[in-house]
């Protein structure tokens, strides 16, 4: 049975995880979702699209994301566009992206990107869907609200064949999204205001034989001081199939797959669940397909996640 989402519901789900952003689970696979820098990085077009049911303890908490990027002028400029639909409850955001990162080539072996996206989300709060742990209720509270604000991203990514390493820094404006402040001290005030993310990301492949490749990952998160790390160890089998396991600290564990149809076009999926106080929330599930026109030979050569 799904949980109705009362006001200290939505509290505890968006601060006691301390994160407004949306959660992947398939992030090293689509690092343009956290890292705008990442836009160019591979050998030709990238398109993804993808949709994650968050937490099935709840109802209405999904992310669909819809993303393309490909390398430009002579692989020195990087340019993607990138579309997010984030709902959880009673809120519900739709934004748009657009990429762009320089590529400047180091060495034969490195590359560093530095990227910026801007984009405007548009921001819905049906308070219908609320549950009010209270009779005094303040007048914004009863009626559903729209707003609209512009949002700035920046980021990092330096990237070899076998290595790639990001930093990335969302809601650089922190705009404000809603405030509420009432007259009575019984009803108090109310804010929504972007914070900004840190994200980390680190991973290394290494070639154990010629049909396994072994490539684990980290992610770490940062926001409002508080902070999640993500482990990654994944296996990309036979030049066809990514199996991996993952641990997010706090939280708890997850799997992953993904699967190269064709040279060019792959599905992926991942399920992570919560321990302890987490596991009430239940388990969620995300599924990915993607078209990669970057050509076969940088695939068979390396895990192409980067």
């Amino acid at each position: 049975m799904k949980k109705i989402f009362t006001l200290s519901t939505l509290l505890f789900c968006i601060h006691s995880y301390a994160q407004q952003d949306p959660q992947y689970s398939l992030y090293q696979f689509n690092q343009m979702v956290i890292n705008p820098a990442y836009a160019g990085s591979r050998d030709g077009i990238n398109a993804l699209a993808s949709v994650r049911n968050q937490w099935s303890g709840f109802s209405d908490l999904r992310t669909t994301c819809l993303s393309v990027h490909a390398p430009v002028m002579s692989n020195k400029l990087g340019v993607g566009l990138t579309i997010v639909n984030d709902k959880m409850g009673p809120r519900n955001y739709t934004g748009a992206y657009a990429n762009a990162a320089y590529i400047l080539k180091l060495n034969n072996t490195y590359k560093l990107s530095f990227g910026l996206s801007a984009g405007y989300n548009k921001y819905q709060f049906n308070y219908s869907k609320v549950e009010f742990n209270t009779t005094e209720i303040p007048v914004d509270l009863t009626q559903n609200q729209s707003k609209g604000v512009l949002d700035l991203n920046t980021g990092l990514f330096l990237k070899s064949n076998s290595f790639f390493a990001g930093l990335s820094v969302t809601h650089l404006n922190a705009p404000s999204v809603y405030e509420y402040s009432s007259v009575s001290a019984n009803t108090g005030s109310y804010a929504y205001q972007l914070k900004s993310h840190i994200f980390i990301t680190v991973g290394k492949s290494f070639i154990l034989n010629e049909n396994v490749i072994f490539a684990p990952t980290i992610l770490i998160k940062e926001v409002k001081g508080k902070g999640m790390v993500d482990i990654n160890l994944n296996f990309f089998l036979f030049k066809k199939l990514w199996l991996g396991a993952f641990y997010r600290a706090g939280y708890g564990p997850g799997a992953l797959l993904q699967y190269y149809i064709t040279n060019k076009f792959k599905v992926a999926y991942s399920y992570d669940t919560g321990l302890k106080d987490a596991r009430r929330l239940g388990g969620s599930h995300e599924l990915m397909i993607g078209f990669d026109f970057s050509g076969p030979k940088s695939k068979i050569i390396n895990p192409r996640f980067l």
